[in-house]
């Protein structure tokens, strides 16, 4: 198959048609804005839904009502707009209703800016609606990553009856490159047994996330909690590069883990035996494979685009067994691949305290590197 040039928050949209998503709805924000009016010329071309809603509220909702059919539905937005749609996604999540939300991350907190962040981890990776729920979080490094993951979102959707998040960042959302597209699959529209619409005749089809009974609940949650556990068991992935013989170990996800591996390369090339676990399963985690690099690691560097949200994650796992570092950028700012490297240095050449403050000691750094007005 021929590779095209593509954006991509457009290889997103399009990857969604061609995996077959049916109905579209959404809000223009940047830096995702391009997905949605991609959408708008070429859903009505194949006589599928778009629906420019009046709000990210009323989007969401309205995904809400097109997941209870069964039937693949989609929305996606930047930071600011996911935060609006926290509660639809929570009442998905208590329905049991499968949609794929594409959140393309910009600088924050408020308003912010529309620069690349990772900042939204937290948010996303560990719940940012009430309740206790958990989303599927696919996190790509590339177009292409981002195209793959795709079509792997609507399939988790549809067989763990959950919400899962695309996580991206305003690059991934805006940068070109070559990629494969999959071919056109037929649109399935057949309602599922569980769904509104369904062939079930023999049972009425209720879909709430209401559950007066606090007993009720409470087995429903133990419900989910067990499926999640399913999850974890069977559907994660990362991508491991040196990883092999190393010495040290390089932490990072999607456009941080992928400027982390230029650094690692270069420290390699020098001899140094360093190696880059890149999640790509944000939730579920690679916990287990973390576990086994922190029994022979001597030290770990986290790299972000945030303040260290998945530094916490990185911390309770290792758990003390070796040094922990970390370098992140801010507020819409990437890191350079040098920038990494001379962290990559400092870590090496550290005293290997186990206790350290690895935040403490980045932010130190940073009131230095940004002046006074810290």
């Amino acid at each position: 198959m021929a590779l095209e040039l593509i954006k991509g928050n457009e290889a997103v949209a399009e990857t969604a048609l061609r995996v077959g998503l049916v109905s579209y709805f959404g809000y223009p924000i940047t830096p995702q804005t391009e997905l949605l009016e991609y959408l708008s010329a070429r859903m009505p071309e194949l006589g599928r839904a778009f629906v420019q809603a009046e709000s990210e509220l009323g989007a969401v909702n309205m995904v809400y009502g097109a997941a209870c059919t069964g039937l693949r539905t989609m929305t996606s937005s930047s930071s600011p707009g996911i935060s609006l749609m926290q509660e639809g996604i929570s009442y998905m999540a208590g329905t049991e209703v499968p949609a794929v939300v594409v959140n393309v991350v910009r600088g924050g907190p408020g308003l912010g800016n529309i620069a690349p962040s990772q900042a939204d981890y937290t948010q996303i990776v560990h719940g940012g609606g009430h309740g206790e729920y958990h989303l599927i979080v696919l996190a790509p490094a590339s177009v292409q990553e981002a195209v793959d993951l795709t079509g792997l979102a609507f399939d988790l959707a549809e067989k763990y009856r959950m919400v899962v998040c695309l996580l991206m960042d305003g690059f991934l959302g805006q940068m070109m490159e070559p990629v494969e597209l999959p071919e056109f699959k037929p649109v399935n529209l057949s309602a599922p047994s569980w769904a509104i619409g369904s062939e079930n005749k023999d049972k009425k089809v209720i879909l709430t996330s209401i559950n007066i009974n606090p007993p009720a609940q409470e087995i429903f949650n133990v419900k989910m909690m067990t499926r999640w556990q399913e999850v974890e068991k069977n559907e994660v992935r990362y991508k491991g590069y040196y990883l092999e013989d190393a010495e040290y170990v390089v932490v990072g996800y999607g456009t941080a883990g992928r400027i982390a591996l230029t650094s690692v390369r270069a420290a390699r090339e020098k001899g140094i035996k360093i190696g880059l676990l890149r999640p790509i399963t944000l939730a579920p985690y690679p916990v287990d494979v973390l576990n086994d690099l922190a029994d022979k690691a001597k030290g770990f560097l986290v790299v972000e685009m945030n303040n260290g949200q998945m530094l916490d994650d990185v911390t309770s796992i290792v758990a003390k067994r070796a040094p922990i570092h970390f370098y992140g950028r801010m507020g819409g700012m990437v890191p350079y691949p040098d920038e990494i490297s001379t962290a990559i240095e400092e870590m090496i050449n550290s005293e290997p305290d186990v206790n350290r403050d690895a935040r403490g000691v980045w932010l130190a750094k940073m009131r230095e590197l940004v002046g006074t007005g810290a």
